[in-house]
């Protein structure tokens, strides 16, 4: 069965020309963080990759990374403009900012027909994670519900050196379903080695706590139901200026309401992000180790 990975990029088109710290070279030989989550994804068994990017950076993209990959597995693209709504929605006069990474999964509709990963372009997640998203969606759905997963990373391997984080930390059942995802914020390890969250009420936080760093893996179905809560949220915020439509919502909604469960699969991959820009350095030794230790090749794509 095939799987594709689908990566949000749409986000980066309004730093694009900037001095963008998360799409600087990371690799020995200019890789970016992309490289490095399309390479795991490609050895785990994915054999397509949609970018979702906007249309007026398709020329900058190709240059900085599609041409690449282009010849290593094959790629389409999909473009998160404002008006890629629904049938009987317009877009606000005065609006100009996306609607969110829900809106654009919604994007893919027609393009991505299969299970599919979903992940964000500018974060390191490592290889054990691709390859059981990979081996859980290429396996046959059971039951009337959409079976979903999510890669749940361990809170003490998602943290920053150099300052606090936001997470979802999860809660899930004794099976490992997905029950609720809580937006926990100002996450950090203070001085006594405790892991806190909060900024005037402190709270304490297991660091062995999964946490979601919205890596999704979607079985066929899942597009449609996403368009259909995105219509509900139109219904709402049809006039919002600001009112983004988040893919975590949206899935919660279809597990709260008997649509879909979510199966949390358990990755002790170190996840690797730029939160801030101090956090360059350690990500770049970071990758230089995996490579020494033989989990890399030093030059990613021959």
């Amino acid at each position: 069965m095939s799987a594709t990975l689908v990566i949000m990029a749409a986000g980066l088109g309004s730093r694009f020309k900037g001095g963008i710290k998360q799409l600087e070279p990371f690799g020995p030989n200019g890789e970016i963080i992309m490289d490095y989550s399309i390479f795991d994804a490609v050895r785990a068994g994915f054999d397509k990759v949609v970018f979702i990017i906007r249309r007026d950076i398709r020329e900058a993209f190709d240059e900085m990374i599609g041409n690449r990959i282009g010849a290593q597995v094959k790629v389409d693209y999909v473009y998160q403009e404002l008006d890629c709504l629904p049938e009987g929605f317009t877009v606000p006069a005065d609006r100009v900012k996306p609607w969110g990474h829900g809106h654009a999964v919604c994007c893919c509709k027609g393009i991505v027909n299969e299970p599919f990963a979903v992940i964000n372009a500018d974060d390191f997640y490592g290889r054990e994670a691709f390859q059981k998203l990979h081996d859980y969606l290429t396996q046959e759905q059971t039951g009337d519900k959409l079976n979903m997963t999510m890669v749940g990373f361990v809170l003490k391997n998602t943290l920053s050196d150099n300052g606090a984080v936001n997470r979802g930390v999860c809660k899930v059942d004794e099976n490992n379903i997905l029950i609720d995802v809580e937006e926990t914020y100002n996450i950090r390890r203070a001085p006594d080695g405790r892991v806190l969250s909060g900024k005037e009420e402190t709270k304490e936080l297991s660091e062995d706590s999964y946490v979601s760093m919205n890596m999704w893996g979607c079985p066929k179905g899942f597009i449609d139901k996403l368009n259909k809560r995105f219509e509900e949220f139109l219904e709402k915020n049809s006039t919002s200026l600001t009112a983004e439509f988040l893919l975590p919502e949206g899935i919660d909604h279809m597990i709260k309401h008997g649509e879909a469960d979510c199966k949390l699969l358990e990755s002790r991959d170190k996840w690797f992000g730029v939160t801030y820009a101090e956090d360059k350095p350690t990500v770049k030794a970071a990758i230089a180790e995996l490579i020494a230790a033989g989990d890399y090749p030093e030059k990613l794509w021959k």
